[in-house]
């Protein structure tokens, strides 16, 4: 430092850490114009230049880009204006690192290969609208041109995947197979099939099953099935002409072979497995209380009525 308080770009390297050709890249770029200039061209810069070029290095260090750091020199920006929109950039960053973590986690955990990574990766980077609007999109196509109850549907539309900003491998490896499940062709003709007989039902004037009692019966299936008691007891007979009431046209005799056989086969297949996968997978995602199989009962009430009274 001279006498008159001026540095040279060596001297404000010194003082401030910032390698000389940084300096003088700002300098060059009008971040940091010179105070003054020796007798041999050399710029010379102020107290007040050193200031600034603290602040170009802090602004930087937070990682403003260039034109962001100009604007708040030259104040078209306020600081406190740039500062919110780098914090919202960080955020967005660090949910992608959050993401990406996750990513590489389950990879080591599934072994996956270059191919199922690259998928990965492109499910775990979608935005939350993005997930809500595949689910959405899933659904319209599973229910266009059909006559479907309105609160089955709502239900159905209101479990929208909500992936965590950090979500756990679990979490992540949840929604890649969710994601795979909705896109899958075969999944998509079961549950396009099922809402078809939904409608069917609805046209024919046939009651919708399962009715509000759906979850009691299947709590008295739990419990026979665990008790061991057989399909073909009286007890379990009992049930089972109970809910094929319910879900009768008026006049149906429950006990009709043809009937049982019918009803057994729409039975079956709303209890796939894959429709309650699709379930199970959505309260990992979510965080919601884990949903235990209903496979064994579902495979007991079949049986169940397939009996011949």
């Amino acid at each position: 430092m001279d006498s008159v308080g001026v540095f040279t770009i060596g001297e404000l390297a010194r003082r401030t850490g910032l390698p000389v050709k940084t300096i003088r890249f700002y300098s060059d770029e009008g971040l940091l114009p010179p105070t003054d200039r020796t007798h041999a061209g050399y710029r010379l810069y102020d107290t007040h230049a050193m200031a600034r070029l603290e602040l170009v290095k802090t602004l930087r260090e937070l990682g403003l880009g260039l034109p962001d750091v100009e604007r708040a020199l030259t104040s078209e920006a306020s600081l406190g204006e740039l500062a919110t929109q780098h914090v919202e950039a960080l955020d967005e960053q660090i949910r992608k690192l959050r993401l990406r973590r996750a990513v590489l986690r389950a990879v080591v955990k599934r072994g996956s290969e270059l191919e199922e990574v690259k998928l990965m990766n492109k499910l775990a980077s979608m935005s939350d609208d993005e997930r809500k609007r595949l689910i959405d999109e899933f659904w319209d196509e599973m229910t266009e041109g059909l006559n479907i109850d309105a609160d089955f549907e709502a239900h159905m539309r209101s479990g929208k995947p909500e992936l965590p900003d950090d979500p756990t491998p679990e979490q992540l490896e949840a929604w890649i197979e969710f994601a795979e499940m909705v896109q899958d062709p075969d999944f998509r003709r079961l549950i396009r099939g099922l809402s078809q007989q939904q409608s069917d039902m609805l046209d024919a004037g046939e009651k919708i099953s399962p009715g509000p009692d759906w979850m009691d019966w299947f709590e008295r299936a739990a419990r026979m099935r665990t008790s061991g008691v057989d399909p073909s007891a009286p007890e379990a007979q009992e049930l089972v002409e109970e809910m094929l009431a319910a879900g009768a046209p008026e006049g149906q005799d429950v006990r009709d072979p043809e009937f049982r056989a019918a009803y057994a086969e729409r039975f079956g297949q709303g209890g796939d497995p894959r429709a309650e996968r699709y379930w199970q997978l959505l309260a990992v995602i979510n965080g919601w209380p884990p949903i235990e199989s209903r496979q064994p009962d579902v495979q007991w009430l079949m049986a169940a009525v397939r009996v011949t009274p």
